[in-house]
């Protein structure tokens, strides 16, 4: 029985390895949450959040202190596009984000998995801090639908 990707999958766990040091951080703390839409038709959305994120002092979601907007921009990544898997990738084509860098951009997603549990992870990637691995973990979230 091969693999269906397709779902709903729950954050488990956004951990970022580093090449040089083998340390691991966690770009939105240990305790994020989040969820992963794969369609049927190949269609998909992903939104990722820090836990006990501090409000913003206004009720219009466009508006309010460029700090705190900053501050909620920096604990939380969204975006949204299709998706193909072929052996063992998963390629998102990335139609808008809320980094807009990556949107119109396509991203390759090795991926390990078992029938509940799928584990993305991103090719080694330089930075400030280094080189970089992010692996990001999910639990499906009806695990009927395997």
């Amino acid at each position: 029985m091969s693999f269906n990707i397709a779902g709903s999958w729950k954050l488990k766990s956004w951990r970022q390895i580093h090449a040089e040091s083998g340390t691991v951080t966690y770009p939105l703390g240990e305790n994020p949450s989040g969820i992963l839409i794969y369609t049927a038709d190949f269609n998909m959305a992903v939104q990722m959040v820090a836990a006990n994120r501090p409000p913003i002092a206004t009720d219009d979601a466009l508006s309010g202190d460029v700090g705190e907007r900053a501050a909620a921009y920096s604990t939380c990544l969204a975006y949204f596009g299709s998706y193909d898997v072929r052996d063992g990738v998963v390629t998102h084509r990335i139609g808008a984000s809320l980094f807009p860098n990556w949107s119109g951009s396509v991203q390759l997603r090795p991926f390990s998995h078992d029938e509940n549990q799928l584990v993305l992870r991103t090719a080694p990637a330089k930075g400030p801090g280094g080189t970089v691995v992010n692996e990001i973990s999910w639990v499906r979230l009806n695990p009927e639908q395997g």
